[in-house]
């Protein structure tokens, strides 16, 4: 008798494949994984019972058993499309970005009208600030699949990304009712009607939504941001505290549901409650992988020592003269956002939101070592932003750049754009600490969300914005005070539309009346008039800062230019 692994028979495995079968249809998956497993022993190369067995890993929430199973399936089978599939959603799901990227890529490569990968990497494409490749993908999905639920929201999708929302709302609109029970079509309504300011037809989508989907729990957190939460919305923070029990709740979506609980718990005036959950969400989000403080740390030290006097000089020398960008930098949280709406105002300027662009440029040229100086990957670079930014405006004068994150290039972008002006936005550290640590952040970032990781963050952005500080001119680094913005707005914001080299405009005054979409977690505040109930929030939470509490007292430089 042989004792090889391959010389079991189908026959063999047959009942096992028959009792994980049956686990299946019944909504078992857990149970099915044991004798799954047991006739992929018997069958080691058999790519199908792989494939099975990473689904129902998958479905049972075992994601990183799932990731091997399908990882052995593909490897048994490279042309299995489906395998190839799961697979990225099983990646998606562990905040392996890129991994789930390829893995559909290859999918879709094997099987082109699979429109639910098309959806999936374009929602990813997307996070990554690929814009053109996300329209591609949410094109190729509703080609595909034109009258499926993910052709209908790949066309929505694709709409909303050219901030054509008006026909997004349409095509949403029919998807409905073409689905009455599209949960997903509900959930991006309520997203985009809420960038809109239309709040309370928003918080509708979401209830529907979740009605329909209770695994779609975490769109509470959407839901919650509509408006503050009152006495008068009944049993919803109970109703919520509910839904973490939901059988098959993911992590991503368990996260979310724990900062609304926490939102609605401090809109309530239940601080210590709210602290709870707030602090739930981010040992979740540290359940999903840790922040190397260390490293980032050593990053900052080769950004400052490559960053000298005299490279920062070269710029008019080796850089762009064009004067079309205006990046809105600082720490999340820090009103980044308010800034983009007080200038976008402004007849001549035109609103990028977000973009990843010096992410990729900025570690590709981090990587470079002194390479990266040369005038040619500096000229490319700058050829490359610039089309992005007149896709987004073609015929504004300037067009904002809100990337948060961009305060670790501001010295690649002074090269590449020496007449470019780089707003700097500070808030009180501990305030922008405690909004980071109850806001939810994307899990591709590379970024801490609360505790000591937060506070040693704090400590290098600190040390790297001293260092543009001291070596970038002060007419193109400017700072603008959150305090000082809300308590004195009218002298500010003159000082902002200045320095950006317009002529002045009323409407600077009133971003609240701004009618873009508004892509940020705060869409509600957004569109109230400038206040100050933000300053000083941390006082509400001092018993329960913990760590966070290292950064009362924090005290930036004085700005230079505002």
């Amino acid at each position: 008798m042989s004792h090889s692994p391959n010389a079991a028979t189908p026959q063999e495995a047959a009942p096992l494949l028959a009792l994980a079968t049956q686990f299946l249809k019944t909504g078992q998956p857990a149970d099915a994984i044991a004798p799954l497993r047991d006739a992929a022993l018997l069958q080691p190369s058999n790519a199908i019972i792989q494939h099975d067995l990473g689904l129902a890993c998958l479905e049972a929430g075992r994601v990183q058993e799932a990731i091997a199973a399908l990882q052995q399936a593909v490897a048994n089978n490279p042309r299995y499309a489906d395998a190839h599939f799961r697979l990225g959603i099983a990646l998606e799901k562990l905040g392996d970005i890129r991994g789930a990227i390829l893995a559909y890529d290859r999918a879709t490569r094997l099987l082109p009208s699979l429109a639910e990968a098309w959806f999936r990497a374009g929602a990813l494409v997307s996070e990554l600030g690929h814009r053109e490749e996300a329209i591609g993908c949410f094109r190729r999905a509703a080609a595909t699949a034109a009258k499926t639920s993910y052709g209908r929201m790949g066309k929505a999708r694709a709409l909303l990304i050219e901030n054509r929302n008006e026909e997004a709302e349409q095509v949403l609109r029919e998807a409905l009712v073409a689905d009455s029970e599209n949960a997903m079509a509900y959930d991006l309504l309520g997203s985009l009607l809420s960038e809109l300011g239309r709040f309370e037809e928003a918080r509708a989508c979401f209830e529907r939504a979740i009605a329909i989907a209770p695994l779609l729990a975490g769109s509470y957190y959407d839901l919650v941001r509509c408006r503050p939460v009152t006495s008068n919305d009944g049993d919803l923070l109970q109703g919520m505290q509910a839904a973490l029990a939901t059988p098959g709740l993911d992590a991503g979506q368990r996260l979310r549901l724990h900062l609304a609980i926490g939102k609605a718990a401090e809109d309530l005036g239940d601080y210590s409650l709210a602290m709870q959950h707030f602090d739930a969400a981010d040992d979740a989000r540290r359940g999903s992988g840790s922040f190397d403080s260390d490293a980032f740390s050593i990053e900052i030290d080769r950004l400052i020592a490559r960053c000298t006097p005299e490279l920062i000089a070269r710029a008019p020398e080796v850089g762009s003269p064009d004067t079309t960008p205006v990046l809105i930098i600082g720490m999340p949280r820090s009103g980044t956002t308010l800034v983009e709406q007080i200038i976008s105002m402004h007849p001549e300027v035109g609103a990028g939101d977000e973009l990843n662009f010096w992410n990729e440029r900025g570690a590709a040229w981090h990587r470079s070592g002194p390479d990266g100086n040369e005038k040619s990957f500096l000229a490319r670079a700058a050829a490359d932003y610039l089309r992005v930014l007149r896709a987004i405006a073609p015929k504004a004068g300037r067009v904002t750049d809100k990337m948060p994150f961009n305060f670790l290039w501001a010295g690649l972008i002074h090269l590449a754009f020496p007449r470019a002006v780089i707003i700097h936005c500070r808030r009180t550290a501990v305030d922008t600490a405690l909004s980071i640590h109850q806001t939810h952040f994307h899990p591709s970032l590379a970024f801490p969300t609360g505790g000591a990781e937060l506070v040693a963050y704090f400590r290098d952005y600190h040390r790297l914005v001293d260092h543009w500080r001291s070596v970038l001119p002060a007419d193109r680094f400017i700072e603008v005070d959150y305090e000082e913005l809300t308590s004195a707005p009218e002298r500010v914001i003159r000082r902002i539309i200045a320095t950006c080299g317009l002529p002045w405009h009323g409407a600077c005054l009133r971003p609240e009346s701004n009618l873009r979409a508004v892509k940020t977690p705060s869409k509600w505040q957004t569109r109230q008039p400038i206040y100050r109930s933000s300053v000083a929030r941390w006082r509400r939470y001092e018993p329960w800062l913990g760590p966070l509490r290292a950064l009362v007292g924090d005290v930036p430089e004085p700005g230079a230019g505002m």
